[in-house]
């Protein structure tokens, strides 16, 4: 489950990052605010999936994709993207406890 989910993290750091120009472009929103906004974003979809050994982890990034749909009140397109990584997230939890599930079974027939 943890590779599936931090893969999403990981793609998701690169889209919040390189929407920081359309948020400057797009936004009345002073410059700093937008880069500490969306690189502070950035920076924690990239720290979370070595936090998801531990079990507070994909609560962390739960709560990420909820702020990267927040983002959608400066940038209306990351509303759309962050329900698509939110989705995204949901079935790489969903798959990836499926996984886990039958590599366990197929180690305890092997036992």
């Amino acid at each position: 489950m943890r590779a599936l989910a931090s893969t999403v993290l990981v793609f998701e750091s690169i889209v919040v990052f390189l929407a920081i120009p359309v948020a400057l472009t797009l936004t009345d929103a002073s410059t700093a605010l937008v880069c500490w906004l969306f690189g502070g974003l950035a920076v924690l979809c990239l720290v979370t999936p070595g936090l998801l050994r531990r079990p507070w982890g994909y609560g962390l990034g739960s709560l990420l994709q909820v702020a990267v749909i927040a983002c959608g009140l400066l940038v209306p397109a990351m509303a759309f993207l962050g329900v698509l990584f939110g989705a995204l997230w949901v079935v790489a939890l969903r798959l990836g406890h499926r996984v886990d599930l039958a590599k366990a079974q197929a180690s305890a027939r092997e036992a």
